[in-house]
């Protein structure tokens, strides 16, 4: 029989009705003077630089990774997770911050929402942070823009660098899906125009710039990371990059106030740190390093997130901001639902509220393979079931069977009905897997392995797959790359979400199976490799249905829609 669930009002009233403390009250919480707070209104601020700096000697306190399985297009709610459980922690009597990207305007008005939780495990105030909210997102964009503008401005005036147009790198971007942006001409009007050539739009979190951004410690690093980035090759083959287009300086510049951690507040006014939001296929899909270790310098317990699942976000967390950072996660929270193991388990989606005991065993594999890579990892774990009115006892039974029989435990949460309260049994679980010594965080592959058999161990100890497949020129590309000096950087892998393959039909814990790599290129100033297994989009389209036709003003000036 289903559970009995209490209606849940939409997201936007909820947020509309929550009891927001002056923001202040909750730097108070943390111990933030008001002096390193610079006020964007009375709930929103950003934090100083300088307080990050006054914290580095400070031990810092336990990090928890919050990651999920294998998703299904809805979502499992990693962010929902994330948040109740840092409410449930403080409703412990712990000291926890949460720590979660800045939502991108794209999906907000796309296909996905908002991405500032939901139900009752919401930060707020919601309508800012899908929105506008500081203005992170615009100042990258236009330090992005700036780039790309004295790229053509540099050929106009006499391209000293012998620039290759028809090998320039560096797109433009904007934070919204639009695909008739994806392959354009630009420079057409004549010479005062600039040179016609081919070029096109990212969406704004695809850009190196936002992965550098989350990156960064400080603003010398910031700028430093952006003069390396490689905009172009020359007509001699010759990398070209932004420190040679005398540039970096500027775009610093115009990020001097982003790199700022955003603080903010929970539903139940937990502190949160909103900041930064790279793509999770060709960036690591992560928050502010910046923010991390300033919430990790100020609370017992910093609860974070990676986009996608495990497979992709939480393997980027570790091999890449894990490492770059010098950060090891103290436990880990998989978010897994009934509806995806019934995915896995072979039911359509249109069926997926139709109780069948038989397909969430069915797609079990699925999840277990995701513990499996987070205990090779050295990590312990915990399973979060986070829970739909529409899930069975029984179902829901299956899945804490089936984690059992690997040792570990799977706990309904109930977070989105019920805020904090909902996620006490994974509060108190994270809590009895952090009181003993810290796990020894063990990456995924050697900084000094050959980029090629870095790939093929995510592949295979990750994935699952038998082997990794590609022609002979990405073969040379890859010694290309090592004989340029890249071939000690990690490897950001770029596949579909929707599988452990590259297939996204390809569903549960498939075997027999190989990774087709279709090219590699270098994210210099972020300082990865990036691997492209298949069409990765970097500039989405809308559905047939936006969300941007439900989001509406009324008659007050209230926003509606927006979830």
């Amino acid at each position: 029989m289903s559970t009995v669930t209490k209606v849940v009002p939409p997201d936007i009233e909820i947020a509309r009705a929550a009891k927001m403390l002056p923001i202040e009250r909750i730097a108070e919480k943390l111990g933030i003077a008001h002096e390193d707070c610079e006020h964007y209104g009375k709930v929103k601020a950003k934090i100083s630089l300088d307080l990050y700096k006054r914290l580095k000697d400070k031990k810092p306190g336990k990090l928890i990774l919050v990651t999920a399985i294998t998703p299904t297009p809805a979502g499992e709610g990693k962010t929902t997770t994330t948040i109740g459980l840092t409410d449930a922690l403080n409703r412990l009597g712990k000291k926890a911050t949460v720590c979660i990207r800045e939502p991108s305007l794209g999906p907000c008005f796309g296909i996905k929402g908002g991405a500032a939780g939901g139900g009752y495990s919401q930060v707020v105030p919601m309508e800012d942070i899908n929105l506008h909210f500081t203005g992170d997102f615009h100042a990258i964009t236009t330090a992005h823009n700036l780039l790309s503008a004295c790229i053509d401005n540099h050929i106009t005036h006499g391209n000293a660098l012998r620039i290759d147009p028809t090998r320039i790198l560096w797109k433009r971007v904007v934070d919204m899906n639009d695909r008739a942006l994806r392959h354009i001409v630009v420079g057409l009007g004549g010479s005062a125009n600039g040179q016609p050539r081919e070029a096109g739009f990212d969406i704004t979190v695809a850009s190196e710039v936002m992965a550098i951004f989350c990156l960064s410690e400080t603003l010398f690093e910031l700028k430093e990371r952006l003069g390396k980035v490689i905009v172009a090759y020359s007509y001699d083959k010759k990398p070209v990059t932004a420190a040679q287009i005398k540039v970096h300086g500027a775009m610093a510049v115009l990020l001097k106030d982003a790199i700022k951690p955003n603080l903010v507040q929970t539903l139940e006014n937990s502190p949160a740190f909103v900041h930064g939001g790279p793509f999770a296929n060709i960036a690591h899909g992560c928050n502010s390093v910046l923010a991390t270790k300033m919430a990790m310098g100020l609370s017992e317990y910093t609860v974070t997130e990676a986009g996608f699942g495990a497979d992709l976000g939480a393997e980027k967390f570790i091999d890449i901001k894990c490492r770059q950072a010098g950060l090891a996660p103290d436990a880990v929270v998989l978010v897994a639902t009934v509806r995806a193991l019934k995915m896995h388990g072979g039911v359509a989606k249109e069926n997926l509220k139709e109780p069948n005991v038989a397909a969430v065993e069915k797609g079990m594999p699925n999840l277990i393979k995701h513990i499996e890579n987070i205990k090779g990892w050295g990590l312990p774990v915990v399973v979060a079931i986070n829970h739909f009115s529409s899930d069975t006892a029984e179902e829901v039974a299956a899945i804490e069977k089936g984690c059992a029989a690997v040792n570990v435990r799977a706990i309904k949460a109930t977070h989105w009905a019920d805020g904090g309260l909902g996620a006490m049994g994974i509060a108190n679980e994270i809590v009895h897997l952090t009181s003993g010594p810290k796990a020894k965080l063990q990456l995924t592959y050697p900084c000094d392995m050959p980029l090629w058999d870095k790939v093929k161990t995510v592949a295979q100890r990750i994935y699952g797959a038998t082997d990794i497949v590609a022609d002979q020129k990405v073969r040379i590309r890859f010694k290309e790359l090592e004989s340029a000096g890249y071939g000690k950087l990690p490897v950001c892998m770029a596949k579909t979400q929707y599988s452990f393959s590259t297939d996204p039909l390809l569903r549960g814990r498939p075997a027999n199976f190989d990774v087709p790599i279709r090219d590699v290129n270098v994210s210099a100033g972020a300082g990865f490799v990036v691997v492209l297994t298949g069409d990765i989009m970097t500039m989405p389209g809308l559905p047939k249905q936006p969300v941007a036709e439900i989001i509406d003003l009324d008659e007050d000036g209230n926003t509606t829609g927006l979830s």
